[in-house]
């Protein structure tokens, strides 16, 4: 299992890549396509081979995470949304959703597209592109 080329288009077109650490709008220290922790910092600076390999770790610890939650086979668009949701919920929220049980039970259970559209909220609000990143994750998870 690992996430495709299409897969980290994905996430590249909607992270966009950052080579200084900005606070982003959850209020955490950001560089590259997302990249958190807590060694990120104000003013970190990093160059664009930085982010592309930063960006790889982060897709294979969700990687990780699915093969420790599901055994089971899932389709390559399947793995490339679910990567792309972990990376941007994170993998804890991710490993205790609704989504996750459901996959659980039925990668292919019709419901778990739906589930997609929680992840919408930024503070409580609804981001229109967290909306629009859920109906494209939530259309590749499907097949289309």
């Amino acid at each position: 299992m690992k996430i495709s080329e299409r897969g980290m288009r994905l996430i590249k077109e909607f992270e966009g890549c950052r080579l200084v650490a900005y606070s982003c709008q959850a209020g955490k220290w950001t560089i590259g396509y997302g990249h958190t922790g807590r060694w990120v910092i104000k003013d970190l600076a990093i160059t664009q081979q930085q982010a592309e390999e930063w960006l790889i770790v982060d897709c294979n610890q969700v990687i990780k995470l699915l093969r420790s939650e599901y055994i089971g086979p899932l389709r390559q668009c399947q793995v490339d949304a679910l990567v792309s949701l972990g990376f941007n919920i994170g993998r804890e929220a991710l490993r205790k959703s609704t989504l996750m049980k459901r996959l659980k039970k039925n990668p292919h259970d019709p419901s778990i597209i739906d589930e997609f559209g929680g992840w919408v909220y930024m503070k409580g609000v609804v981001s229109e592109g967290l909306v629009r990143r859920r109906k494209t994750e939530a259309e590749m998870y499907a097949g289309r």
